[in-house]
């Protein structure tokens, strides 16, 4: 059949902080780049970010490049590659500083620098009880004013949009394994064409919708997990599943770290302030898998709030209206529509939320995507790369520090449109011939939706994929949970192999749309739950009743997932940095 084929110099798949940075470095290099996005660019999920964007730029407290790279390291639980936490500490004013310079609305001090606040896990001069002021915030809405200061800017430079597309499969040469684009769905038609570029960039987010309770975007489905698995991609250390602290509780929605940052603190149903006991320096500021966890033991040991005991209490009316309505306008308005409670006059109910993937496709900071090919652990794929949420650059190892999110998009983001542009000026100027079978995959996987008239139906498959995930792979793990829970998700796998839909029409087919992102979650909750079950140990977000320490001895090594098998391989963490010494593994405590 005839597909249209549409060539550029680069493909970005995903609208997010990464993408729009990337694409933007592109098309200041005046190359012919294509951002592919599911939803408008100012609708990705980087609009949710609240809190603020990490750098040492040493406004409010002293600070420097050395304590953020230790609050990272030890964040990550010694897990993060210390090379890629290094580059990205070492950016991260520049990129704060050249966004203020594209226009973000960033808050001011009274002296006119940006404003900062203290966050989770940052501290000053390695880990003292001092919390470090580090991160540059816009009230409440910085991944807002972000969002909207990266898509002005592409416009500027004449980017170009393909919006309400959805990539659907990478295509890769038979001969080297090279990517040389992708097939995408036009929503609006129902057509497919093939998208053929030097370099491609997934910078598709995370895979939060995984989960029954969420912060995430209903986009965030996992689309380049998936598709780079269908691949033969692995996925890196995908046990580790952020849990924030603060979702409100019922509606999953996020309540920043940003409210604990300015004062606000969790009481228990005795209103006993309990981060005390489990965190006696940082108290509500410490790590989000320490407040997560804290949180779910006052809870399990009777001591929650609420009829049915099941949720504790954000406390921040002591802050006085002049604050929150200053430094907090949107978490008031979130509180007020989602929690029917205003923060002014009583505590907020809140619940750890499923919120942020630290694994995802492996990526080195220059935006490669790597994989084990012969006797190198991390051969580089040519011409394709990830950044963001969906790529394991391995910053944030087994735990994310609040406000790393922003700037892991902006480091990484400008990295990977640096290298593709130094890639695109080495190749010949024609494109690669594109294999016979390009497209094959996409169209099999749309005819065989087309066909079905009878199976399972996507939403039944989808609540239970969210409701084994939540119950079994959550802030904590339990062995016997684990091998069932590994177990139900392959069934449900299989199960989505069968699923069909009533509606065969091709213009905003919305169910077509939510049958193809259901495949890509399903790789992403095996992914996720296979590594878990296989990591017999506790280190960050992945916390084992069974196995509750640390085993630097076995464990201190990547985990890699493929599609093909089920299989699970190891890769070594990057320990020596790149100028600075190696920070060695310690225990852990805030």
């Amino acid at each position: 059949m005839a597909v249209t084929i549409r060539k550029f110099d680069a493909i970005v798949v995903g609208a997010g902080g990464s993408g729009l940075r990337a694409a933007l470095e592109l098309a200041r290099a005046n190359l012919r780049v294509a951002v592919l996005t599911k939803v408008f660019p100012t609708r990705s999920h980087t609009v949710a970010a609240q809190g603020g964007i990490a750098a040492p730029l040493a406004n409010s407290s002293e600070d420097n490049w050395h304590w953020h790279m230790y609050d990272t390291v030890k964040g990550s639980d010694y897990l993060g590659d210390q090379d890629a936490i290094e580059y990205m500490c070492r950016r991260a004013n520049e990129v704060v500083v050249e966004l203020e310079h594209m226009g973000m609305p960033f808050d001011r001090l009274d002296n006119g620098k940006i404003y900062q606040r203290p966050f989770g896990g940052h501290t000053q001069e390695y880990g003292s009880a001092k919390m470090a002021m580090r991160a540059c915030a816009a009230a409440d809405r910085t991944g807002h004013a972000m969002l909207h200061t990266l898509y002005q800017q592409n416009l500027r430079a004449s980017t170009q949009f393909f919006v309400e597309w959805m990539a659907l499969d990478l295509i890769r040469d038979p001969q080297d394994g090279a990517v040389l684009g992708v097939t995408a769905l036009e929503m609006e038609t129902g057509e497919v064409s093939i998208f053929q570029a030097k370099a491609t960039l997934f910078a598709t987010g995370g895979s939060g919708r995984m989960f029954f309770s969420s912060t995430n975007a209903f986009i965030n489905t996992g689309d380049g997990l998936g598709m780079s698995a269908r691949a033969g991609i692995p996925l890196e250390d995908m046990e580790f599943y952020q849990f924030h602290p603060t979702g409100v509780y019922g509606a999953g929605v996020l309540i920043t770290e940003g409210v604990r940052g300015e004062g606000g603190y969790l009481l228990n149903k005795d209103g006993e302030r309990f981060m005390e006991r489990y965190a006696p320096n940082a108290k509500d500021l410490a790590s989000r898998d320490v407040v997560s966890r804290a949180m779910t033991t006052e809870i399990k040991e009777g001591r929650g709030c609420g009829k049915d005991a099941d949720h504790v209490l954000l406390k921040l009316d002591h802050l006085g209206p002049e604050v929150i309505n200053l430094r907090l306008p949107g978490i008031r308005e979130i509180s007020i529509k989602f929690a029917n409670t205003d923060p002014i006059r009583e505590p907020i109910p809140v619940v750890p939320t499923a919120h942020y993937q630290m694994g995802g496709i492996p990526a080195n900071f220059m935006g490669h995507v790597v994989a084990p090919e012969g006797a190198s652990a991390e051969s580089t794929v040519p011409g394709f790369y990830a950044a963001g949420e969906c790529a394991c650059v391995s910053v944030h190892g087994g735990n994310r520090l609040g406000c790393n999110s922003l700037l892991d998009l902006l480091v990484f983001g400008k990295s990977s449109g640096e290298q593709m542009i130094r890639d695109i000026g080495s190749l010949p100027k024609p494109h690669r011939n594109l294999p016979k079978e390009a497209g094959e995959r996409s169209f099999a996987r749309l005819a065989r939706l087309d066909g079905a008239s009878s199976g399972e139906r996507v939403a039944d498959v989808l609540t239970d994929l969210r409701r084994t995930m939540q119950a079994h792979c959550g802030v904590f793990r339990f062995p016997e949970m684990l091998i069932e829970g590994v177990a139900k998700v392959k069934q449900i796998a299989e199960r989505a192999g069968r699923t069909y839909i009533a509606d065969k029409s091709k213009v905003f087919n919305t169910a077509r749309v939510e049958a193809l992102e259901l495949d890509n979650l399903v790789e992403a909750a095996l992914a996720t739950i296979v590594s878990a079950e296989a990591r017999k140990e506790s280190r960050g977000a992945q916390s084992r009743a069974d196995f509750p320490d640390r085993d630097d001895g076995k464990w201190m090594k990547h985990t890699l997932w493929y599609k093909e098998g089920n299989r699970l391989d190891y890769k070594p963490v990057h320990l020596k940095p790149m100028s600075v010494d190696s920070f060695q593994p310690k225990v852990r405590t805030y």
